[in-house]
């Protein structure tokens, strides 16, 4: 276990134990957007702006080598699916623990949708990378969500609590959900789940202040940080939105002060 705690302090703030994860595995599922194509300069930005960790899939390392800014975790990512086909809610297994320790990586995420027609599988690999991860003192990310021809309301605060729930039962050191709404219910998410709770970010917001508002009730309601892609490398200005982000999640900052660090 002392090999994990060493390798979760790469991809945590070590003062507050929160954690600001970029995600940049989206080229897989939906392709080179905007804000994942200059890779570096996208690492460079959010690593500038106080992210404790990026996260991506194990081809995109030699492209997005961090060349500035302060130092920031690696999170690689093992599971994967695309928007082209039918089977996107399906995640398969395309890295494996042992991988990532061979490209430095500090931590390993997967994602799982509760819900789907393969969930069987892909609990089914959880178990497997979790058992690796112990084997190997690696830390576990499970991104859980409820996706599939099941699921009437994936922001539902009960059917969150239980993705959530899932993720501990199974081994994550780490869970990113969906934020339910507001605080109270959001709260009952993070006391059932037992392990440490991040929050999504979701599709790209059209309000700044919406982002920092959900990031800010979040961390009230007991969660420990955030897990945001789109709406960090999207936004106009990748770093100050990361440094915003970061003054809630990691010092505590109110929304209005944050606010002005995009400015």
């Amino acid at each position: 276990m002392f090999g994990k705690n060493i390798r979760m302090e790469r991809i945590i703030n070590r003062k507050t134990g929160n954690a600001v994860i970029v995600p940049m595995d989206h080229g897989i599922s939906i392709g080179p957007v905007n804000g994942i194509i200059d890779m570096k300069s996208t690492v460079n930005a959010v690593s500038s702006g106080g992210a404790t960790a990026v996260l991506m899939q194990k081809g995109l390392i030699p492209y997005g080598h961090r060349t500035e800014g302060q130092d920031v975790g690696l999170i690689l990512h093992l599971s994967a699916s695309t928007n082209i086909g039918s089977t996107s809610d399906s995640k398969v297994l395309v890295a494996s623990v042992e991988e990532a320790i061979k490209l430095g990586a500090d931590a390993v995420s997967i994602h799982v949708n509760l819900g789907a027609d393969s969930e069987p599988q892909m609990l089914s690999d959880l178990g497997k990378v979790s058992r690796d991860c112990t084997e190997w003192g690696m830390p576990l990310l499970v991104m859980s969500y409820a996706r599939g021809p099941t699921v009437k309301n994936q922001y539902d605060p009960n059917t969150v609590a239980h993705c959530a729930r899932v993720a501990t039962e199974l081994g994550a050191d780490m869970i990113k959900v969906v934020y339910t709404g507001d605080i109270d219910s959001f709260r009952n998410v993070v006391k059932g789940a037992l392990a440490p709770i991040l929050i999504a970010g979701g599709p790209k917001m059209s309000s700044d202040m919406d982002i920092l508002n959900m990031v800010h009730d979040s961390i009230e309601a007991g969660g420990r940080g955030v897990s945001i892609g789109r709406n960090i490398f999207q936004h106009k200005d990748p770093k100050a939105m990361t440094k915003a982000i970061s003054a809630i999640v990691l010092n505590g900052m109110s929304v209005s002060e944050a606010a002005k660090l995009l400015k």
